[in-house]
């Protein structure tokens, strides 16, 4: 997910423990356990990966900087798991929040963010430095351009949290300032969405567990 692999797999190895090993949830924890268990057998339709596919060489390549640490990278099926419980890959989404594009980034934290790739010394492909200074709301929904923003916040909130899921997708969902402590937004929509993510994110982790046994 979010910073580096080794990182993203214990955040979703985190969150399964509520699920299969018995952990009893402290009263703050509770509902999150109960979002977590709703998306426990979600999974990801044949017509869901061929949309995704569409994206691999965006996602593939942003995610390959170090956006706020050295060798700490954006796991690319974070990235994948986000845009399904997003937008499902549609990159034309606009919510009623007016959130954009297949991450569904709202275009005033677009803006923070692009300005701030600008002034890194990083040169990126397919997305201009232009484009980064002078952001319109219309760029969200331009794949390459949302999911070089998405990779960048996605990494500052895993600097952020420690790498931890459901505070990252909480800072994501309900802004960064959503978190207080170690305790994610208690919001309905905000804890669904991070069952959700984590869902889809434990899935897509399965899947190449099992490609990777396969092809030994």
């Amino acid at each position: 997910m979010m910073g580096s692999k080794r990182r993203a797999k214990a955040a979703g190895a985190i969150l399964l423990c509520l699920i299969f090993f018995g952990y009893a949830p402290a009263p703050a924890q509770a509902s999150l356990a109960h979002y977590v268990n709703k998306y426990k057998m979600i999974k990801i339709s044949r017509k869901q990966k061929k949309r995704l596919a569409r994206y691999d060489y965006l996602i593939n390549y942003f995610c390959k900087f170090s956006y706020f640490q050295p060798h700490h990278k954006v796991n690319p099926d974070f990235v994948r798991a986000l845009i399904l419980a997003e937008s499902n890959g549609d990159p034309a989404a606009r919510s009623n929040k007016d959130a954009r594009g297949l991450t569904q980034i709202t275009y005033a934290t677009g803006k923070q963010a692009a300005m701030a790739l600008a002034r890194k010394p990083v040169y990126f492909r397919y997305v201009s430095r232009k484009t980064l200074q002078n952001l319109r709301p219309a760029d969200l929904y331009n794949p390459a351009v949302n999911i070089l923003l998405a990779c960048y916040l996605i990494a500052k909130y895993n600097y952020q949290y420690q790498g931890k899921l459901d505070l990252v997708v909480s800072a994501w969902n309900a802004g960064e300032y959503s978190v207080v402590g170690d305790r994610p937004a208690q919001y309905k929509e905000t804890l669904n969405h991070i069952g959700k993510v984590n869902g889809y994110f434990i899935y897509l982790l399965k899947e190449n567990r099992h490609r990777y046994a396969y092809h030994r």
